[in-house]
């Protein structure tokens, strides 16, 4: 697989973007256009073994990272005790 060539400041910006539980993998395309492989071999190459380690195991089977999956209403994510209007 292919790696765009990306400065140091984007890199950080997508290895935030991959820890946020709830920014998923398809806003990071949108906004960088990387593939979630993509996304997960930067990570690999950042980071240290353990702390990618820990990072695979949060984000595997996580609803918030997969907009098909996850319950988004209107784009926004809201909590359940939340009113709505």
């Amino acid at each position: 697989m292919e790696q765009p060539e990306l400065d140091l400041e984007i890199i950080d910006r997508v290895i935030e973007m991959a820890w946020e539980d709830r920014t998923p993998f398809e806003a990071i395309t949108t906004q960088f256009g990387l593939t979630e492989q993509q996304v997960i071999a930067i990570m690999r190459r950042q980071m240290k073994p353990s702390s990618f380690r820990m990072w695979r195991k949060r984000v595997t089977g996580r609803k918030t990272k997969h907009l098909k999956v996850c319950n988004v209403r209107d784009g926004r994510f809201t909590s359940s005790n939340q009113k709505h209007y």
